[in-house]
């Protein structure tokens, strides 16, 4: 016998939020290696790892998972980052 509609869009559901998790928890992680660069003074690996984040990010905002003005705010915070090691 065939389920409902609603249980359908329930699994649904479940599918793409524990999609959008993972994709959330990359994004996270690649922030944390940056940041991590960042501490340490490492400017190849800094630029390395935003370059990574940048693309991460904006993909996530073409998909949805986050809103596109929080992740241009994320990167801008991230470039300035950057820049300030870049300057030093």
């Amino acid at each position: 016998m065939a389920g409902t509609s609603a249980e359908k869009r329930q699994r649904q559901n479940l599918k793409r939020r524990m999609h959008n998790r993972a994709t959330r928890s990359t994004v996270r992680n690649a922030q944390k290696k940056f940041l991590l660069a960042v501490k340490n003074s490492d400017t190849d690996e800094a630029q390395k790892a935003f370059q990574n984040v940048e693309k991460l990010i904006d993909t996530a905002a073409r998909k949805g998972i986050f809103h596109k003005n929080m992740a241009a705010r994320t990167k801008s915070r991230m470039r300035k980052k950057l820049n300030a090691l870049m300057v030093q």
